[in-house]
């Protein structure tokens, strides 16, 4: 080897070990586990995607409880005790009353429109506003996004309003404030205490996720009837949150591949959602024993005058919350022109 040679594989190992040493390693709670389809296998996802396009950061995915518990990883993220947290903003709505609007909205917009209004309207930057005017040291990008859920499992048919009253019932952001104005006694449940609390009797009826979601939960085994459609998430979207000042530190390069990662999540989140519900709903009709139900027109509109209460009650209380309650009802007025001129209509078989 020449010196001339031999200098130059010297630097380019010097180059190279630099590169490696620069990287910069961030560890991330996940509010789903890693065994659940779509809502656990998406932080799997997207750990996988940043680190197969990034020499800059390198993301390593941690279930709930293994660094902090579901429901504490706003607090972990801000106070840097964790890099990183792949979760809903819906899990802060008793911090922050209008967390949920960045969630999933009853009856509200569903994936495309949220996302449009999200990444081309006023919705991420009110999105970090949101956790900047709180207090919050982090940095939040959209990550995930889901269609529609189904609203509930219910342990018996449920046939007008005076069914609803006094059951015991896990629900999830703002439609729990709906259901408690309907008599339903709320309480928001990690998905992996739902199953434990329908089967000893805790709660009556469970909300949770999408069909293939809910199927791996186990909850067909105790309640036998599944409500759609999902009024109270027509959407959900989720958030990837990092430490403030971590995400502070890290060069242009590195942040930006962190939000294109994120964007080819939300595309592969959607997707595998809206592939694999069906053959979820007909095995639980051909082989668990499950009744599929539609809410009949009469409870769907007290279901919306109830949420149209709630949301008029939320804004005269919080003024951030009207704000972006005011902003998304601009946006959705606007789209309105478009959304109901181009769509077909949907046939019924």
């Amino acid at each position: 080897m020449t010196i001339r040679t031999f200098a130059a594989a010297a630097a380019a190992s010097i180059a190279l070990t630099s590169a490696v040493s620069a990287q910069e390693t961030f560890e991330m709670t996940s509010a789903f586990g890693k065994n659940l389809p779509i809502l656990g296998t998406s932080a799997v996802n997207f750990t996988e995607k940043i680190n197969s396009i990034s020499e800059g950061v390198e993301f390593e995915q941690f279930d709930p409880g293994e660094l902090v518990p579901a429901l504490e990883a706003l607090d972990a993220v801000s106070n840097g005790s964790v890099d990183a947290a792949y979760t809903t903003s819906g899990y802060w709505q008793g911090k922050i009353p209008a967390a949920s609007l960045f969630a999933a909205v009853p009856f509200g917009p569903e994936a495309g429109e949220f996302l449009a209004w999200m990444m081309y309207d006023d919705g991420a930057t009110l999105f970090q506003r949101m956790y900047d005017e709180n207090g919050y040291n982090v940095h939040v990008i959209p990550c995930g996004l889901i269609a529609p859920e189904t609203s509930g499992w219910f342990k018996n048919e449920i046939n007008s309003l005076a069914d609803l009253e006094g059951l015991n019932m896990r629900f999830f952001g703002l439609g729990a404030e709906v259901m408690q104005r309907l008599g339903v006694s709320t309480s928001l449940l990690a998905g992996g205490d739902i199953f434990p609390a329908l089967e000893r009797g805790a709660i009556d009826a469970t909300e949770f996720s999408m069909p293939r979601i809910d199927a791996r939960l186990g909850f067909h085994n105790i309640a036998k009837f599944n409500y759609f459609p999902g009024w109270h998430q027509p959407a959900t979207l989720f958030e990837l949150l990092i430490n403030k000042d971590r995400w502070d530190d890290l060069d242009e390069r590195s942040q930006a591949q962190i939000e294109i990662a994120c964007m080819a999540n939300i595309t592969d989140n959607y997707a595998e959602g809206e592939a694999t519900n069906f053959e979820a709903m007909q095995d639980n009709v051909e082989n668990n024993g499950v009744t599929i139900k539609q809410w009949p027109p009469e409870m769907l509109a007290a279901f919306e005058n109830a949420w149209n209460e709630v949301a008029a009650e939320l804004a005269a209380e919080d003024a951030y919350f009207k704000e972006v309650w005011d902003d998304l009802q601009e946006f959705r007025a606007g789209y309105k022109t478009w959304g109901d001129t181009i769509y077909l209509p949907r046939p019924r078989n």
